[in-house]
């Protein structure tokens, strides 16, 4: 069996603001250890639940924020930035399920650290469907036949996969009051509970299904500001709707669509405000 985890940050126990996921601020480091030892209570319960062969890819920021000297030795990591797909590189049809571990609700939602991709999107659709991170995530694994059999992160990500993929196990490992707020438990207690939540979706994965994607998706992303939708619609095959700070693009299938979308959230990001 193998199995695809894909690891995040602002779902991490503990971790509630900019100070925790920032690379150059103070509580980073820690905010790194625990992470990691987060992924080593799964990949260990999975491992001991029937696993042979557990992939982890690194998926947030520049995606070099796991500590591999401290990781599972019998894991594989995939670190670094830039890759294809993003936060589900290495995804195929050759795994048995997919784990999204440390991660949060999509933009404009309740939650901690709530957004989808960057800070600059207030909303991203699929056809007419609202999605973030986790649901589009949850498409590619599904263009590749793979269910999601689990997804750990705050209340409200656990909230929205459940709402997204039927029979999916989740895992709250804080409670939020805002979105810079949390009501958290101690790692100590959340790794005890991620090991068995893994493998309780190991042992339900036939009652989950893949997340199908719709065929030839409609990508709609509404940004913030005009600034950073002028930019997204530098990308060919792009429109910008008029009236709106919406972008559109019409693909081919979810894993074009998912490559439009990093396109046009880095070009966004070259905004300035000056």
């Amino acid at each position: 069996m193998r199995i695809y985890m894909s690891v995040d940050m602002e779902g991490i126990t503990g971790l509630v603001d900019h100070t925790h996921v920032s690379s150059e601020l103070h509580n980073y480091e820690r905010s790194r250890r625990i992470m990691t030892e987060e992924a080593n209570a799964i990949i260990s319960s999975l491992f001991l639940n029937g696993s042979k062969d557990v992939i982890v890819n690194d998926s947030h920021s520049k995606m070099n924020n796991l500590l591999v000297e401290l990781l599972h030795p019998d894991t594989q990591l995939i670190t670094g930035d830039v890759k294809p797909y993003s936060m589900m590189q290495g995804l195929d049809s050759s795994f048995d399920g997919v784990i999204f571990a440390g991660y949060h609700a999509r933009a404009s939602m309740p939650g901690v650290l709530t957004h989808t991709m960057i800070f600059g999107v207030r909303n991203m659709y699929i056809n007419d469907k609202p999605i973030g991170e986790l649901g589009f995530n949850a498409y590619v694994a599904g263009h590749f036949g793979v269910p999601v059999l689990m997804v750990a992160g705050d209340d409200q990500a656990a909230l929205e996969a459940s709402r997204l993929i039927d029979n999916v196990t989740t895992v709250a490992v804080k409670t939020a009051i805002s979105r810079s707020a949390a009501k958290t438990l101690t790692p100590a207690k959340s790794k005890l509970l991620l090991a068995e939540a893994a493998s309780e979706a190991i042992k339900n994965r036939s009652l989950v299904k893949p997340l199908v994607p719709p065929k030839r998706p409609v990508l709609r992303i509404e940004f913030v500001n005009y600034g950073q939708a002028e930019w997204a619609n530098l990308m060919p095959g792009t429109e910008l709707i008029e009236g709106t700070t919406i972008v559109k693009f019409e693909a081919e299938d979810i894993l074009q669509a998912y490559q439009a979308m990093l396109v046009m959230t880095e070009l966004a990001m070259r905004t300035t405000f000056s």
